[in-house]
């Protein structure tokens, strides 16, 4: 059974160094591994330093690398699917430049590196998947991918289902455009990427690892995808915090940068507890080759086996009961009176002993109001209700 990582953080922290690294250190454990850019920026060639393609070619022993590439996907995978697309569209009075471009639909990229995952995963050919995903917002619009792609086949075409098959057989007769044949791509992908998010929200096989760097704007970030991966299913195993500057080595221009450092990383120890937490030291000079990743890839594990499940246990759950919801933290060994809870916004601050955790919660809940807390079996659950029914 393959093992799935996908690295995601803020733009610019260095998740695909992150995530290139840990290719290489699976590769040289023995491990077949693929490392696969999803980011439609794509710099996985740059850290590499060697030119990628979107096919999978060889780096090193054990190691391939890939940067996923949406029009090529397409052609590959939904040839039938892009010509319905384009003649409904074109049906619809779109010029023919127009349709080619909007034959992409949205969400499509992020299609194309799930179908891609589905492929290799199948295939038996790699041990290990290594996603280099996009910046943090395109990452959870690929994960909640197929949870809104069926609005396509009940809004997105003018023809009921069985009207464009019966319709679409008779225009491919006489005008050879695959109408039906398009349709039943359609169905298939969506019916896919149902099958690939079973794999993706299973924590034995894919765990999320979120980059991030000792500075205020970049933990808030990961605090938000923390909560937003968890709350769609989705395990998180492991924070790295890159580019570390070490206390001693800083000269006078970054001393004061260094300070805050130190009080952002207890920050991120806490905040993300009990996750471990995993840092890479500032190497000083830019990053890219198979060299300097590998030095950076045994720093950030050390002997440790880098395709290893870290954390599997989910701490943070939002269930709902009609219009009440109940958000859920795992707070091991703690009693009920140690525990203090206030909402402000969408963040609610637990204080447990002389311990404070900043929570933050689905921007929906903003517009609700806590209604009290309890102690269950190691989890604090916070009760949040409607506005209207807390007056």
């Amino acid at each position: 059974m393959p093992r799935v990582l996908l690295f995601t953080g803020k733009g610019g922290v260095g998740k695909t160094t992150c995530a290139a690294a840990t290719a290489l250190a699976c590769a040289r454990r023995g491990y077949r591994t693929l490392v696969m850019s999803t980011d439609p920026a794509h710099s996985l060639a740059d850290a590499l330093d060697q030119p990628l393609g979107p096919e999978p070619v060889p780096i090193v022993e054990n190691l391939w690398a890939q940067e996923v590439d949406m029009y090529y996907s397409m052609r590959k995978y939904w040839g039938n699917m892009r010509e319905l697309v384009r003649s409904v569209l074109r049906w619809q009075g779109a010029d023919a430049v127009a349709a080619e471009e909007l034959a992409a639909l949205p969400g499509m990229g992020e299609g194309s590196a799930l179908l891609w995952l589905d492929e290799f995963y199948r295939s038996g050919d790699y041990d290990v998947i290594v996603l280099d995903a996009a910046p943090t917002g395109e990452t959870l619009t690929l994960l909640t991918l197929p949870q809104v792609t069926q609005w396509w086949l009940q809004k997105a075409f003018p023809l009921q289902k069985t009207a464009i098959k019966t319709v679409g057989f008779a225009v491919r007769k006489t005008t050879g455009v695959p109408l039906d044949k398009g349709y039943e791509e359609l169905d298939k992908l969506f019916a896919k990427l149902g099958e690939v998010q079973a794999i993706m929200q299973d924590p034995q096989i894919t765990s999320a690892r979120l980059v991030m760097n000792p500075e205020r704007m970049v933990i808030q970030e990961a605090r938000r995808a923390y909560t937003y991966l968890q709350l769609y299913g989705y395990s998180v195993d492991a924070a790295i915090v890159n580019r570390v500057i070490p206390e001693g080595e800083a000269g006078e221009v970054l001393k004061q940068y260094v300070a805050a450092q130190v009080d952002y990383l207890q920050e991120i120890e806490e905040t993300f507890a009990p996750l471990p937490v995993f840092r890479v030291p500032h190497v000083g000079r830019e990053v890219f080759g198979v060299e300097l990743l590998s030095e950076i890839g045994e720093r950030l594990y050390g002997e440790r086996d880098p395709a290893e499940v870290f954390h599997a246990e989910p701490t943070y759950r939002v269930e709902n009961d009609g219009d009440v919801y109940t958000v859920s933290l795992k707070v091991p060994y703690v009693d009920g009176d140690e525990v203090e809870a206030e909402q402000f916004g969408d963040n609610l601050v637990v204080q447990i002993r002389n311990q404070r955790r900043n929570v933050l919660l689905p921007s929906f809940l903003a517009y609700y109001h806590l209604d009290g807390t309890t102690i269950e079996d190691g989890w604090l659950r916070a009760r949040f209700v409607p506005e209207a029914v807390a007056a």
